[in-house]
């Protein structure tokens, strides 16, 4: 599916029913028919009524039963195919909505939504199903109006005053509900923002459990989650009040004129006005009426709700890109140029990395070096921050975001780890030829020899099983499988004790030989093996050289990262 460019709530809606015009023409003739077929059912059995006190002629009794059960029929089939016509409409369409918000919180260039993962997740749930079921709103409203219409009819033929009755009262029940439907449609909005708040919060709880754990924190926390949750419930509250509010108001003024009619039919057929038959056709006809005109009377709350998931969705769907990608795509080599970069705590920072090149980076001030990995990753705009990052010699403002993707990969210090299996993880696209090697690289083979079924051992929701730093190798290891061209790692080894530090630090220069490869860190075991020492200290490059040249005359290294 391809993305749909829109800018509000309202041209979701209508994309909605534009795509689906075809599945609506038919669901609504099937429940037009349907509608009609039960509006037929206490006209029949009237005139089955009138035809028995009349002392009618039998075959004429038999045609009219007859005709009654193709009625019913006729009511069975219709409703059973236009329900299924429908129904399949809708879950379509709400599939397509999130598909197509998945899409954009997967595309390369983020965008500015100014919502959390969890707001966003709540959004390509609920709201994707809410705003479908517009796609039933057009079909029932129709074939309701088609019943009140028959009924409205037939009625005023029966009697004038009658027919006139059903149009009135069914204009004024509407009037007082659409004004109702507008404060629901208000407090939804509100209550699914605080739901999805609420959302975000224990998502984010969730993924900081067991750092939570060891500091103490979690009560805390849950205490944070607590509070957003109980302002979700009252919202909940109000809107399920006013829920309850309307469907009883509309339910008591449907019964009200359905009593109406039903009372005025007995006055006119004591005055001899109307038969008995008729009699039976308006009490029949008024029993039935309750029904779709509470159908009637409930769609303006639920294109109110739709509206309001609508404009929620329009929230990601018409979010700006955070940058606009050049569309260069070719790069002439693998070299890396930071010139004259000023971000955050980076001033004026200036360095390069020569194709092929082990380079290690080592930031005094943590900050600084996730500032560097952030620039270098694209997670920062070029255009936010001033001087030029340069990949063969190319800008990165000027290549297509997809080209920066396949020839610069930043792996960062927060490692990330998803359902699935171990093999899932390492090579999530299915293309490495150097799994093996990268498991091996990252010292992740005892993990593997742990388990019966190997790469294939399955891994829970954010690695819940794994330690963490068998989380951390796992993310050096799909890192390691990706082979770029160029790899910067920040921090890789920080969960890991020292000597499989080491054995890490000789395999990652072993496997990534020839190809240009820079990584962030304080840990002399990665810093030894590199070509070169880049040290950064309040932003800037203070000094360079081997690990052991610096030592040898560097005070402030040889403090910042002997251990």
């Amino acid at each position: 599916m391809t993305n749909t460019e829109v800018r509000t709530g309202r041209e979701i809606l209508r994309i909605t029913l534009r795509r689906n015009r075809g599945a609506m023409a038919a669901s609504t003739l099937l429940l037009g028919c349907y509608q009609a077929a039960e509006t037929a059912v206490p006209v029949l059995l009237g005139v089955i009524v009138e035809y028995a006190l009349r002392g009618g002629r039998l075959s004429s009794l038999g045609l009219a039963l007859l005709a009654l059960g193709l009625v019913m029929a006729a009511v069975s089939y219709s409703w059973r195919f236009g329900g299924r016509i429908l129904q399949k409409a809708t879950t379509t369409e709400a599939h397509r909505w999130r598909v197509e918000v998945a899409d954009r919180g997967l595309q390369p260039v983020a965008r500015e939504t100014g919502l959390k993962s969890g707001e966003v997740l709540t959004i390509a749930t609920e709201d994707a199903d809410q705003t479908a079921n517009v796609v039933e709103v057009v079909p029932l409203l129709v074939s309701s109006l088609v019943s009140v219409v028959i009924t409205g009819v037939v009625l005023a033929v029966i009697s004038v005053p009658l027919g006139v009755l059903v149009f009135a009262g069914t204009a004024a029940i509407l009037t007082v509900l659409g004004v109702m439907s507008r404060r629901i449609g208000a407090n939804t909005q509100a209550q699914q923002a605080m739901v999805a708040r609420a959302g975000a919060k224990v998502s984010d709880l969730i993924a900081g459990l067991r750092p939570l754990h060891g500091f103490g924190g979690s009560h805390a926390a849950f205490q944070a989650y607590r509070r957003v949750s109980t302002e979700a419930k009252r919202q909940s509250i109000v809107v399920a009040r006013v829920n309850g509010v309307y469907a009883g108001l509309g339910l008591a003024l449907n019964s009200v004129l359905a009593a109406a009619v039903t009372l005025w039919a007995g006055l006119l057929t004591f005055r001899g006005e109307i038969t008995i038959g008729q009699l039976v056709v308006v009490v029949g006809l008024a029993q039935f009426l309750i029904e779709p005109l509470k159908l009637f009377s409930e769609m303006p709350k639920y294109l109110m709700i739709a509206r309001a998931s609508a404009e929620r969705m329009a929230l990601v769907l018409a979010a700006p890109a955070r940058m606009t990608p050049g569309t260069d795509g070719v790069v002439s080599e693998s070299g890396l140029e930071v010139s004259g970069v000023t971000h955050g705590t980076l001033r004026d920072l200036t360095f390069s990395v020569r194709p092929g090149e082990f380079v290690a980076v080592a930031a005094y001030q943590p900050q600084a070096a996730a500032d560097l990995a952030a620039v270098l990753s694209v997670e920062v705009p070029p255009a936010s921050y001033q001087g030029v990052v340069r990949v063969g010699e190319q800008e990165v403002a000027s290549l297509a975001i997809e080209s920066v993707r396949t020839h610069l990969l930043v792996n960062p210090s927060h490692h990330e780890v998803f359902a699935g299996t171990l093999r899932d993880n390492v090579d999530p696209a299915g293309t490495s030829s150097l799994v093996d090697e990268a498991v091996a690289a990252a010292m992740l083979t005892d993990v593997v020899a742990l388990h019966s079924d190997g790469l294939d051992h399955a891994v829970r929701d954010r690695g819940a099983n794994l330690s963490g730093g068998q989380r951390q190798r796992l993310s050096l290891a799909r890192a390691l499988a990706a082979d770029p061209e160029i790899l910067v790692l920040h921090d890789p080894t920080t969960a890991v004790d020292a000597v499989t530090e080491q054995l890490i630090a000789r395999n990652i220069t072993t496997l990534r030989r020839g190809r240009t490869t820079i990584v962030i860190t304080s840990s002399p075991a990665l810093l030894d093996v590199a070509d070169r020492v880049v040290v950064l200290d309040g932003g800037v490059v203070t000094s360079e050289g081997t690990h052991r040249d610096l030592l040898g005359r560097d005070a402030a290294y040889q403090l910042a990262v002997a251990r």
